[in-house]
């Protein structure tokens, strides 16, 4: 499934915060039926998702780490990846391209956390060649 119009403008008043259905459709012209109906598609599809985000700068006790990683072998990105996206705290796991592999997003216990986290979590994954970790100090527009 691709989004037509309808749906992008939907996602794009989304994006913005939470709105009603309802408020939805007239802005739109079209019936709170019909926006039910699309977002429905659209999350069965995976290609929208609705949660509530948090600023990490409020949670006390907790830092964002975002984890860089070396892949053994090409072939095996997509599984490591996966594998990544399945440990405690991993927030997103993206493949990416340049000096790294893998990028991680983590929210961890800012007490020992991230030490936890390399030494008792990404120690365990096979085929990881090293990490370097960037502990992020202030966030501007970050939602977790």
């Amino acid at each position: 499934m691709q989004p037509d119009e309808t749906d992008w403008k939907i996602i794009s008043i989304l994006k913005e915060g939470y709105v009603p259905n309802n408020t939805i459709a007239l802005e739109l012209g079209v019936s709170e039926g019909t926006v039910r109906a699309r977002l429905k598609k659209l999350k069965e599809a995976g290609i929208l998702q609705i949660r509530a985000l948090i600023n990490p700068d409020v949670l006390e006790n907790k830092q964002l780490v975002i984890v860089a990683m070396r892949v053994a072998e090409s072939k095996l990105l997509d599984r490591k990846a996966e594998e990544l996206s399945h440990l405690k705290n991993v927030l997103s796991v993206s493949i990416a391209s340049g000096r790294y592999d893998l990028i991680a997003e983590v929210l961890l216990d800012s007490n020992r956390g991230l030490v936890q986290f390399l030494t008792e979590e990404l120690s365990q994954v096979e085929g990881i060649l090293a990490s370097e970790s960037f502990i992020m100090l202030k966030n501007y527009g970050k939602y977790v």
